[in-house]
């Protein structure tokens, strides 16, 4: 009766300890599987907002290619704009607040804000050069749709 008791609470423990580990990669999963986009729409890693246009899968890979090393650089200025505001709240914190510290910290981060605005920009002006004139007209028409639709304030940043 007691082995039996130990094999019941054995197999007990074992489902259990699957499920929070099914769990915590299930939520590891969520959490990595999306990107926000400089627009503030937050998309799959996956998916790419060019995607929607009618392109050859030459240019789809072209674009593709060009696309993952902007999002890892995109994705490292938005980490240090992160880190920036955190020391940012940290000088306003503190019990003798610093001025000019404070203004300096501001101009860092809007000097980091308008790098990405410039890598954003650069990036669409390379993808625009590998389309067609029809194709460019409509590219630029998703990426302003894109920017003004439900986007009327600062993306998040630092979500991921």
């Amino acid at each position: 009766m007691r082995i039996s008791f130990l094999k019941i609470a054995l197999a007990v423990s074992m489902i259990f300890n699957l499920s929070v580990l099914a769990t915590a990669g299930y939520f590891y999963y969520t959490k990595n599987a999306y990107w926000v986009s400089p627009f503030g729409a937050k998309m799959r890693k996956d998916k790419f907002l060019f995607e929607q246009l009618s392109l050859q899968p030459g240019q789809v890979k072209k674009m593709r290619e060009k696309a993952l090393p902007f999002r890892a650089q995109i994705d490292r200025k938005r980490q240090e704009v992160v880190a920036k505001r955190n020391h940012l709240f940290n000088l306003m914190r503190a019990d003798v607040t610093d001025g000019q510290a404070i203004k300096a910290a501001l101009a860092d981060i809007s000097k980091n804000q308008a790098e990405i605005e410039g890598m954003v920009i650069d990036h669409i002006l390379q993808e625009k050069a590998t389309l067609d004139a029809n194709q460019q007209q409509k590219f630029l028409d998703l990426i302003q749709k894109n920017m003004t639709q439900e986007r009327m304030v600062c993306p998040p940043v630092g979500r991921n």
